[in-house]
C-alpha cells in the first residue's frame, strides 16, 4: 500500500476510542472523516500518523497531521503532545497490523 500511496509511508487515522483506523487515503482528514461520519467516531478521539512500514517498530509511527491540531481539546500542533494519547494509538496499530 505505501507504495502505492507515497512510497515509503502510509496515511492513517486512529480513533483511540474505539480502538479502529482509517488507512490509505490521499489526506488524514479524508480518513477522519470515513470514520467520524461511517463510525460515529468524535473529533477529540481521532489522530493523524504516517506510518513507515519499512521501519523498526520505535520509528515506524510519525505523529504528523494537520488534523492533530486541536486547540479546543489541548493539542496546539501537527505532533500528538499528550504522551497518553501517543501509548493508546502505538497500541492500536500494534493490535490492528502487527499481531
Amino acid at each position: 500500500m505505501a507504495d502505492e500511496e507515497f512510497g515509503d509511508l502510509v496515511k492513517a487515522v486512529v480513533d483511540v476510542e474505539r480502538g479502529v483506523m482509517a488507512v490509505g487515503g490521499e489526506l488524514h482528514a479524508d480518513e477522519e472523516t470515513v470514520l467520524t461520519e461511517k463510525e460515529g467516531s468524535g473529533r477529540e478521539h481521532t489522530w493523524g500518523i504516517n506510518i513507515y512500514p519499512k521501519k523498526s517498530e520505535p520509528e515506524w509511527i510519525e505523529f504528523d497531521s494537520m488534523i492533530n491540531l486541536k486547540p479546543h481539546y489541548g493539542n496546539r500542533s501537527r505532533d500528538v503532545e499528550n504522551p497518553k494519547i501517543k501509548e493508546k494509538i502505538k497500541n492500536v496499530v500494534k493490535k490492528l497490523i502487527a499481531d
